[in-house]
């Protein structure tokens, strides 16, 4: 889902000598824009340690956003076009775009480059295999593009990418990524709390007072309901969850949708556009007679809050506290949803502890970018299935 363009802040002349600021870009599996926050680390044993001082949206042009959501779905093409040179160029593109994105981001935060650490980038994943997957691949595998040599040699800041290979590498999943960076955020010593990232795709992180951190991808979040909406409706998604809203789920669908093999495999576990897409939905929906669009809308938002539910009920019955982030945390009828369900735990956003919900990621991956630079893992082998924790990401210095 969208945000507001540009959040500002007070310039940063008078940064302390024990701050660090880096900056985290992402895409997401929604393509519906590049997320880029400027986030300011303390020291560890600050209370505010981690703070986002200022955010920027940029949007992608619609002829890249097609080009990826082209190359992020097996076995489609353009007829006599050379896919090696679609993603060569996709790549370049978006890696211009990612440095603009950033230096769009300072300009408006009144902070010159050379304040900044580093940036951490996700890319744009548009293959993502990981163990167990069904693929004609031999060995999982998970790629993503938005060349951060681009963006080093555009901004004059070090960059850090290339997150997910080394996990794989380790017999991981390569995802998700994020539960490490809520622990370090949003851990608390006497709440039992769960932290859900919803974007394209759902995953949850549980955060005991004590003990272990788990997490694992639950399943559909906003991709489907965004693709349903444009094909019917033309929009990019589903403001508020209004149009799920007027209508009732189709108990029948929703049963068959949930038959999906993903959701009854155990954790560590991962997914992604290749599991969930308009091309799969369209295949479920042959098995019965025509459900009005609408109908089919509200179906979807069920399938994604009932997944989600039903996770955290088979892993974190003690949890009290839920928090939601992402796009998902700004589609009111699937936060209702999610209450409902999730009664009588708290569920709210992750305002309520400091960070807006719209760039938790990105300032994931401004901590990941901090993690690869200290020399310290990014990754929980409890929640990706890798055989050990692991410094991630590869880095692009700004210069010899």
């Amino acid at each position: 889902m969208s945000k507001s363009g540009t959040g500002k802040s007070a310039a940063l002349a008078n940064k302390q000598p024990n701050l660090e600021y880096y900056v985290g870009l992402m895409t997401g599996t929604s393509m519906d824009g590049i997320d880029a926050a400027l986030v300011e680390f303390g020291d560890e044993d600050k209370s505010k340690q981690i703070r986002v001082v200022s955010t920027h949206s940029h949007a992608i042009p619609e002829t890249l956003r097609t080009a990826l959501l082209d190359l992020s779905l097996p076995g489609r093409g353009v007829a006599g076009q050379d896919r090696i040179d679609l993603m060569g160029s996709a790549d370049a593109q978006l890696g211009e775009l990612l440095a603009d994105a950033v230096n769009s981001l300072l300009l408006n935060a009144s902070i010159g480059s050379t304040q900044i650490t580093a940036i951490g980038s996700h890319g744009q994943t548009i293959r993502h295999r990981p163990p167990g997957a069904s693929s004609e691949s031999s060995l999982p595998f998970t790629l993503q593009i938005g060349d951060p040599n681009r963006i080093a040699a555009r901004t004059g800041i070090t960059t850090v990418a290339d997150f997910r290979r080394r996990d794989i590498a380790l017999g991981g999943h390569g995802a998700p990524l994020v539960p490490a960076f809520h622990r370090a955020a949003f851990r608390d010593a006497e709440h039992h709390r769960v932290i859900v990232n919803i974007g394209g795709i759902s995953n949850i992180t549980c955060l005991p007072a004590q003990g272990p951190v788990t997490g694992f991808d639950t399943g559909p979040g906003n991709g489907l309901l965004d693709a349903w909406i444009n094909r019917h409706r033309g929009l990019a998604y589903d403001g508020g969850g209004q149009w799920a809203a007027g209508h009732v789920p189709h108990p029948g669908l929703l049963a068959h949708l949930k038959q999906h093999e993903f959701f009854n495999q155990p954790p560590p576990k991962s997914t992604g556009r290749e599991d969930f897409n308009l091309d799969w939905l369209d295949r479920q929906l042959e098995n019965f007679a025509a459900i009005d669009a609408g109908s089919v809308q509200a179906t979807l938002l069920a399938l994604t809050a009932e997944s989600i539910a039903e996770a955290i009920e088979k892993t974190s019955t003690l949890a009290t506290e839920i928090y939601i982030c992402g796009g998902g945390a700004l589609n009111t009828a699937l936060m209702d949803a999610l209450k409902t369900l999730l009664a009588p735990a708290k569920v709210a956003s992750t305002s309520a502890l400091g960070i807006d919900p719209g760039w938790v990621e990105a300032a994931a991956f401004a901590w990941l970018a901090r993690q690869t630079l200290a020399g310290l893992p990014g990754s929980l082998a409890e929640v990706t299935g890798a055989t050990k924790a692991e410094i991630l990401g590869a880095i692009y210095p700004s210069a010899c």
